[in-house]
């Protein structure tokens, strides 16, 4: 199953509705899933929470404002493709244009950590494979 990345300059609440819209359109079963998200405005935008009940998404910040714990992989993950990708390149250029980037991050998360990049987690898996068994398990079961 593809995913599909909404990449722009902004992090606006159309950006990550867009986000939920294409995820609802490569996985047709998304109700029910859970959300993860810090506490930016984006996220607690109507547009996004719009968006969230439009899928039977649920997001998992409280009222209260979320948990910290919630969005900690995401976090690790965030971090961990800038270390690769961009901190320990040699060229450390901070110059790149929207498409250069766009292309480096595409082929990181779509090539690499979905498909190649072993993840302890997911019993030293990649991120794709796993989502495959998954997925044909539970086929296996209904």
């Amino acid at each position: 199953m593809p995913l599909r990345l909404a990449i722009e300059d902004h992090m606006k609440a159309s950006l990550c509705r867009r986000t939920l819209e294409n995820e609802a359109k490569a996985y047709p079963g998304i109700e029910g899933c859970i959300i993860h998200s810090d506490r930016g405005s984006q996220y607690t935008s109507t547009e996004y929470r719009t968006a969230i009940q439009k899928y039977g998404i649920v997001q998992s910040m409280n009222s209260a404002g979320g948990r910290c714990h919630d969005n900690a992989r995401y976090e690790s993950m965030w971090a961990r493709m800038k270390e690769e990708l961009f901190y320990s390149r040699d060229d450390k250029s901070e110059n790149y244009t929207m498409e250069e980037l766009k292309t480096m991050i595409w082929r990181y998360f779509m090539s690499y950590w979905a498909n190649r990049r072993i993840c302890t987690a997911n019993n030293d898996l990649p991120p794709a494979l796993k989502r495959r068994l998954y997925y044909d398990t539970t086929s296996l079961a209904a």
